[in-house]
């Protein structure tokens, strides 16, 4: 599946960074993580920076609405992951492919920030620190 550059305006920055926000939280709280997949696989949308990202969502709710709400999407199934199995199984291999992680990715288009895997896991780990403080 070919999905398309995403451009940003400026009121998809200040919603990337509160859905960001919402993930590093969540996922802390959950310690689950979701992201979809189809009979091709996990979709790694080529982003304007030239790397791929992998979208990752923090609730099965928010991966329902861009399943059904973004058409590029409307074909996919969610798939749960523990925390743990995000950090041990997933984080290497999308280091390793030199995937982003895009996190809670919302709107019509899904749209969100992309970020380096490792930085994910540290703002989540930091996020449970703090829930645990």
């Amino acid at each position: 599946m070919q999905l398309s550059p995403t451009v940003f305006s400026a009121t998809d920055v200040s919603q990337s960074a509160s859905q960001a926000a919402a993930f590093y939280r969540d996922v802390a709280k959950s310690g689950r993580v979701w992201t979809i997949k189809d009979d091709g696989g996990y979709p790694a949308p080529l982003k304007p920076s030239g790397q791929r990202a992998q979208p990752f969502w923090s609730s099965a709710s928010r991966v329902r609405r861009i399943i059904s709400g973004v058409p590029a999407y409307g074909g996919f199934e969610p798939v749960e992951l523990t925390w743990r199995e995000f950090c041990e199984k997933w984080v290497p291999m999308l280091q390793e492919s030199g995937l982003l992680v895009g996190v809670n990715w919302s709107g019509k288009r899904a749209v969100g920030y992309d970020l380096d895997p490792g930085d994910v896991v540290e703002c989540v780990e930091a996020a449970r620190s703090a829930d645990a403080g």
